[in-house]
């Protein structure tokens, strides 16, 4: 897979994401499973769903078909693409980097939610609220270049570990909803990723790993400017929030970089309830999908009560609105590559 300069992964981990894009789109091929394009899905509503969306808006002369080029589906990242807990990937990212960053700031030892951060006080930092992750964020992911922070995102993912599973960050993807990505991209489907989590923090590893290029990335963000440094022209990131791409921002976030209404939109939480009611109100063939975290055992489960990654309304709203609900425990015969 063509490296991108400092948006690349290491030479091993760009390649073993590419082997799993590679797996998975073999998988949808016709040549290698003309009767399965899913493998790792079980046979049941779900995949049925699915398998039935997708011939629908392919056929050339069926009613509900759409031109390639309005076939844009949008998919949520944590929680949907990869694993969100015990917290957010970006948060473990953040409390590494507050470590990291402490020796430069000893007033941070009596400060919340720093002290929390260096403490591993999950808890604390939780009882910060939003205000609290947004000043952590904003010491730790501000004052460098774009080209830097890059780096420093790569880098970390190098060597980060899952607290449980003890692999890399990058391994807990879900192998089902790789080979749905490479399934719809082989029937022309354009797929993007709209998260709450920081865009620039996923442009770094998301082509390797999903396929999905930066291009095809929306994401919150802080606000960036541009300077001349040493006499090079230069993007800095500034301790100060741009846009929150969650919850009703993130239909304003599709619109505003995307331009088209999607027709398909997959996501699992109450911050993508208002993404799928966006996309499947529209006219025509429309498809919603929610993935429901059940499997305590392969991965984790939560819903309602859970402070990350909560699904409540969405739950509720799905039967009203047609939404397809997958159970990871019945309908995924696998969670993660090589499980």
């Amino acid at each position: 897979m063509k490296k991108h300069g400092l948006f690349a992964l290491s030479r091993r981990a760009v390649l073993r994401g590419a082997a799993y894009v590679l797996a998975a789109s073999l998988a949808a091929s016709p040549l290698a499973a003309a009767d399965d394009p899913l493998p790792s899905w079980n046979d049941g509503p779900a995949k049925s769903a699915i398998v039935a969306f997708v011939a629908a808006v392919t056929t050339n002369d069926g009613a509900d078909f759409v031109p390639p080029e309005e076939r844009i589906v949008v998919f949520d990242n944590d929680g949907t693409l990869w694993v969100e807990q015990p917290f957010y990937t970006q948060l473990a990212f953040a409390l590494d980097r507050v470590k990291a960053l402490a020796p430069q700031h000893p007033e941070w030892r009596e400060r919340e939610p720093f002290r929390a951060a260096m403490a591993g006080d999950i808890k604390a930092l939780a009882a910060s609220g939003e205000r609290g992750l947004v000043e952590l964020v904003m010491a730790t992911h501000a004052g460098m270049t774009t080209e830097e922070f890059a780096v420093i995102v790569t880098d970390w993912l190098k060597t980060a570990r899952h607290p449980r599973f003890e692999r890399s960050y990058t391994d807990l993807i879900y192998q089902p909803m790789l080979e749905l990505l490479a399934y719809l991209r082989a029937n022309d489907f354009k797929t993007h990723i709209v998260s709450g989590g920081g865009i620039e923090f996923m442009r770094p590893w998301t082509e390797g790993v999903y396929g999905v290029p930066p291009e095809q990335m929306i994401g919150s963000s802080i606000k960036t400017v541009f300077e001349i440094r040493d006499g090079t022209p230069v993007l800095v990131r500034l301790p100060e929030i741009d846009f929150i791409d969650d919850k009703a921002g993130k239909p304003v976030g599709i619109h505003k970089f995307i331009g088209r209404r999607p027709i398909a939109a997959f996501g699992n939480s109450d911050g993508d309830l208002q993404m799928l009611q966006w996309t499947t109100s529209a006219p025509g063939r429309r498809f919603g999908l929610i993935i429901h975290h059940d499997d305590a055992e392969r991965e984790y489960a939560y819903d309602r009560d859970s402070r990350v990654g909560r699904l409540d309304k969405a739950l509720d709203a799905a039967p009203a609105n047609g939404w397809t609900v997958v159970s990871m425990k019945q309908d995924w015969a696998a969670v993660f590559p090589g499980q």
